[in-house]
């Protein structure tokens, strides 16, 4: 066999074996032949059509991507620095190659720019409260823009807002605030109870007079148990009104 014929079969083997593919079960491979669209296969083997074919693997796993930080300045004129996760995964590779060039930076570069114009509509004590619906919100129209290249958005979460300083100073005196306001309006409450207790004590007093001796006897009873040496007897005002009616009279006899 002339070195030549050879050189042929180890070409024609060499083109062979570089025709075999084989891809993983989370990718797919979009084929181009002379150029155009042909189709997208995967996963497994398949097989090329030398110099006519070409391949570009996409992946179909979800990617977790972080959204780099952001300078906001809020609807409340609050500088901040916000920065977030995205989660997405290709849901048609034919799409994400030939719609988008680079469909990882340009769906990087959709959530930053979204990122910015959601939250700067916002109020700081929005993004503080209410991070959920703007994790939805973001998460929409992202995943709008995105579907045309065949991307589809799972999540958008927040992960930090970063605050000045003097704000971060300025909400804790608010939240101090807060937390003397509502131990006054408690103490406040407590004291209108307690008061109310008492009302409805003295008006069943008033109509069982005996229940006034037996909290006597109770107390009483606590003074013993204390060890003191010292007992108190109430004296009611009835026993004594006779005594000032005479002593009154005495009083006016002599100066009569």
């Amino acid at each position: 066999m002339e070195f030549s014929t050879l050189i042929v079969l180890g070409a024609i083997l060499l083109l062979l074996f570089s025709s075999i593919k084989i891809i993983n079960e989370y990718e797919r491979a979009v084929i181009f032949r002379l150029g155009r669209f042909a189709g997208v296969k995967g996963p497994g083997i398949f097989l090329l059509i030398p110099i006519l074919d070409k391949m570009e693997k996409v992946q179909l796993r979800t990617i977790t991507m972080d959204v780099q930080p952001q300078d906001i300045i809020t609807k409340d004129n609050v500088s901040i620095k916000v920065n977030a996760v995205l989660y997405f995964r290709v849901v048609e590779p034919e799409k994400a190659i030939v719609e988008v060039e680079n469909y990882l930076y340009a769906t990087n570069q959709i959530a930053q720019t979204t990122l910015r114009s959601v939250l700067g509509q916002s109020e700081l004590d929005e993004l503080l409260s209410e991070r959920d619906s703007l994790n939805d919100k973001l998460q929409q129209i992202i995943d709008d823009h995105t579907e045309p290249w065949g991307i589809k958005v799972s999540s958008v979460e927040v992960k930090q807002i970063d605050l000045p300083p003097e704000m971060q100073r300025a909400m804790a005196r608010q939240a101090e605030a807060e937390r003397e306001r509502r131990s006054k309006v408690i103490n406040a409450d407590g004291e209108f109870q307690a008061s109310a207790k008492l009302t409805d004590a003295a008006q069943l007093i008033e109509k069982h007079p005996i229940a006034l001796q037996l909290r006597y006897l109770q107390t009483l009873n606590d003074i013993a148990a204390e060890n003191n040496s010292t007992t108190i007897f109430p004296l009611p005002m009835e026993i004594l009104t006779p005594f000032i009616d005479s002593f009154k009279k005495n009083q006016e006899k002599m100066s009569s």
